[in-house]
């Protein structure tokens, strides 16, 4: 009976706002932050790990313990990441236009406004936006030691013109 008290007294405390069991030092509280859209500076992508034009806003990362953080990356039609892994994996919510995404050794996938895409932990794979279309992202990363990528050599013009080839558009 004594740990079914307990038990119910932690959920009580838990659901309770936070007004009622935290002191007035809001320096102790997490806190909330919006980062609104434009807000931020649209930063190019770096030339060793994109090809094509590609821009980055909204970028977040948070201190530890959050592992989380991310951005909206919009490519030009035809521009692509490099190859890379992430040790946590990555997940891309795709926002606007038609994208593709290829683990190596395998097709290419062809993905959408809505579309949610996943690549598991350590899968070395390359993602960015169809031959004839524009495409936006949200890109969110979990970081392992302070990592969240690891970037690798660029998707030849070859790799990518044979990844999309045979794609419905």
């Amino acid at each position: 009976m004594r740990r079914v008290s307990k038990v119910a007294m932690a959920i009580g405390v838990a659901c309770l706002p936070i007004s009622a069991v935290a002191s007035d030092d809001k320096a102790t509280l997490p806190g909330v932050s919006v980062i609104h859209k434009g807000s931020t500076e649209k930063l190019p992508g770096a030339a060793a790990n994109f090809t094509g034009t590609v821009t980055v806003e909204g970028r977040f990362q948070r201190d530890a313990p959050a592992r989380i953080g991310g951005g909206t990356v919009t490519f030009a039609a035809g521009a692509h990441t490099a190859w890379h892994t992430h040790p946590l994996g990555q997940t891309l919510v795709v926002t606007r236009g038609h994208g593709y995404v290829q683990q190596w050794g395998q097709p290419a996938e062809r993905f959408g406004p809505g579309d949610v895409v996943w690549i598991g932990p350590g899968v070395k794979h390359w993602h960015g936006a169809g031959p004839d279309e524009a495409m936006t992202h949200v890109a969110l990363a979990e970081s392992n030691n302070g990592q969240s990528v690891t970037w690798n050599e660029l998707v030849s013009d070859a790799e990518y013109a044979e990844a999309v080839r045979n794609q419905a558009r």
